[in-house]
């Protein structure tokens, strides 16, 4: 299967139109399930993969690392296969014992990336992201960090993920003024269920260039139509999964969003098109997207969303979704 291409924001740099989030490799999916998700994902035409060094999802400093490892061991299964994708990871969060071992430090990130190419298995990520905003550190100091793993070969380009837009404005124009490297891409929540990016930080993606590689297009699951409005969330999802069970009750489970999911159904029931493949269709319509972030714990899940690359979104069809959940694009302020 052959899927559409794009290039990452204003590099030059080629990735398939839909990327493979890998955060439940290694704990809500074990690393023989993993590899197959992993075929799958190549199969259906994914040459983009996604990753950060804190993962799996859910778990804790005893399991720091080991989803880079099993994409590391999988990319080692076959001669040639790392240089036919690009891998993007990340860092920022608590990677280890230490007061230091967290955040976007000089000290942090030089010896995070290090320890991201051991697991990876590779002298270099194509995309390395800082994973979250760290107050504590100087922007210049994140961005200089930065400038140094690119010069040095270990990464290709840099982004942000979770940064407010006035932030990354503000780092965009540190790294104009000292003439370093420069983010290419930021790593939004987006769905049709959290739309607050659509006021500033999409607009600032579209007038500098930046990719947009966004996670979370199906709500954690949510929008896949599985979960029951009035029952208790379903073991093994993103909902009772360890240390992220509270993190994504909160962000989705609540009558709010179950009525709207309820309402999307009906109309993805109309078009004929399973809910899933129509919610990663509509991020995929916004001109600022790059390529969503297709999560999955087992491979049939990407059959659906692997369609959304396909699937012609009709004009009229996506005005009712865009009215349907507008009250999201304002979050709570909105209520």
């Amino acid at each position: 299967m052959t899927l559409p291409t794009t290039r990452l924001g204003r590099t030059g740099l080629v990735v398939s139109r839909l990327a493979l989030g890998t955060m439940t490799f290694g704990l809500q999916t074990e690393e023989a399930v993993s590899f197959r998700i992993l075929d799958r994902a190549s199969e259906g035409g994914i040459n983009f993969l996604d990753t950060a060094d804190v993962y799996p999802l859910g778990g804790g400093l005893q399991t720091v690392g080991r989803t880079e490892e099993i994409i590391g061991r999988w990319l080692g299964l076959a001669a040639g296969r790392r240089s036919r994708f690009v891998i993007a990871t990340k860092a920022f969060g608590k990677a280890g014992p230490q007061a230091w071992d967290q955040g976007n430090s000089r000290k942090h990130l030089l010896d995070a990336i290090d320890a991201s190419l051991r697991r990876l298995q590779t002298d270099h990520v194509d995309l390395y992201q800082l994973h979250g905003d760290d107050e504590n550190t100087p922007i210049d100091e994140m961005l200089e960090a930065l400038d140094t793993i690119v010069r040095s070969g270990r990464a290709r380009y840099v982004g942000v993920s979770n940064f407010l837009a006035y932030r990354l404005a503000r780092a965009l124009g540190r790294s104009e003024a000292l003439r370093i490297v420069k983010f290419v891409s930021v790593q939004p929540r987006y769905s049709l269920l959290f739309r607050e990016i659509e006021r500033e930080l999409l607009p600032l993606a579209l007038e500098d260039g930046l990719g947009v590689i966004p996670y979370n297009p199906l709500a954690g699951g949510l929008l896949t139509g599985k979960h029951r409005k009035g029952s208790a969330p379903t073991e093994g999802t993103r909902f009772t999964l360890g240390t992220a069970a509270q993190r994504y009750q909160e962000r989705y489970w609540s009558d709010r969003y179950f009525d709207t999911v309820e309402a999307l159904q009906a109309l993805a029931a109309d078009a004929g098109v399973p809910l899933a493949t129509l919610s990663v269709a509509w991020v995929l319509a916004n001109p600022a997207i790059t390529a969503p972030l297709l999560g999955a714990s087992r491979p049939d899940q990407l059959d659906a969303t692997l369609a959304a690359a396909s699937y012609r979104l009709d004009a009229g069809l996506k005005e009712r979704l865009d009215l349907l959940t507008r009250e999201y694009r304002y979050g709570d302020a909105a209520r």
